[in-house]
């Protein structure tokens, strides 16, 4: 009985982690998203570092709440709630943004590694689908899921969510209320592929797209936790809530199990009210079939200028240099350059 006892336990364990954590940025350590505001460049502290966000306190753009996990993820005593709102707009630019990046000199960008996430909507504050939203990306958007309608494609709106590699479509699904998507990138940046993994719900994660060649730059300091939504004439702004849980990235091999590593045989997190249900997913079945394609973002060339530097003004690593409607700093700081993404963003990379 012992032995029938010991086995179970063991096999339990196995089946929530089987990968091992390189970063885990699971709000665990985290009171309040205030603890945020603890680091700064001068201070690299936490599992995040937080700088891409709007003027307003940081309660307006992150707030953590175990209402704001997936119930299945008992690796996870809270999750996180990530707004868009009116004030939203970082740094001069045009877009709205909330992002986190891990804060971690793991080798996050080195060999094959697996960058957990799942992610939620509500009908209270949903994303608009008439705007095009780039969730959870990386600097070059090499891979990155999107919502809303994609800049340059025919129609006003678009209810997907979508899996995209180097702005084409591999993978979407009906992007519905209360369904916690959970998804694992598989990134082999040796062999320069990437593919998919992805449940809703408590179900186990499936591979939904078997890796398929893309250009897996980064830096190890360059995911994005978060949302940035391009902007669109004629569609105001209203805000925008995403909800976040289990984020991790793990080496070795991959975690299925959406409980998530350190979870326990039972679990360990409390529950919460939050309704979930699970849908079924569209899947591409070959990495040559594409959807939809949308409007080019890892071009390097230069953008054009769109209006009047402001002098004496030097952007940033990482700021925006230029685009549509773009009145900020132009001329980047020694050792980058203005780098076209779309036309209403370039940066300096």
């Amino acid at each position: 009985m012992k032995f029938s006892l010991l086995s179970a336990l063991v096999a339990n364990a196995l089946s929530v982690s089987a990968g091992t954590i390189l970063w885990d940025g699971r709000f665990n350590d985290l009171t309040s998203s205030t603890d945020l505001n603890k680091w700064s460049w001068g201070n690299q502290v936490g599992p995040y570092q937080y700088y891409i966000h709007g003027s307003s306190p940081v309660t307006a753009y992150v707030n953590l709440s175990p209402d704001y996990k997936n119930p299945a993820d008992t690796g996870s005593r809270q999750g996180a709630k990530i707004t868009l709102d009116n004030t939203a707009y970082w740094n001069g630019q045009n877009m709205r943004r909330t992002e986190l990046i891990p804060q971690t000199t793991a080798a996050i960008n080195k060999g094959k590694v697996y960058y957990h996430f799942s992610l939620m909507r509500k009908d209270t504050n949903a994303p608009a689908t008439t705007r095009e939203h780039q969730i959870a990306f990386f600097e070059s958007h090499f891979t990155e899921l999107k919502s809303g309608w994609l800049s340059g494609a025919p129609g006003v709106s678009d209810t997907k969510l979508r899996w995209c590699v180097s702005g084409n479509t591999q993978w979407s699904t009906e992007w519905e209320a209360n369904v916690w998507h959970n998804v694992a990138y598989e990134i082999d940046f040796n062999a320069n592929t990437v593919g998919f993994w992805h449940s809703t719900g408590s179900e186990p994660l499936a591979q939904k797209v078997a890796p398929i060649s893309a250009s897996t730059s980064s830096n190890g300091a360059d995911w994005h936790v978060g949302v940035l939504e391009l902007p669109r004439s004629g569609y105001p702004d209203t805000t925008e809530d995403y909800y976040w849980s289990g984020v991790y990235i793990e080496s070795g091999s991959l975690t299925t199990s959406v409980a998530g590593p350190g979870s326990g045989p039972g679990g360990s997190s409390s529950s919460t009210s939050s309704t979930t249900k699970t849908v079924s997913s569209t899947t591409l079945s070959t990495s040559t079939t594409t959807t939809t394609k949308a409007q080019s973002t890892s071009t390097t060339s230069t953008a054009p200028s769109t209006s009047t530097q402001p002098s004496g003004c030097t952007a940033s690593h990482w700021s925006q240099c230029d685009g549509i409607n773009y009145t900020g700093c132009k001329t980047c700081a020694s050792g980058f350059t203005c780098k076209y993404i779309n036309d209403w963003f370039s940066q300096c990379l």
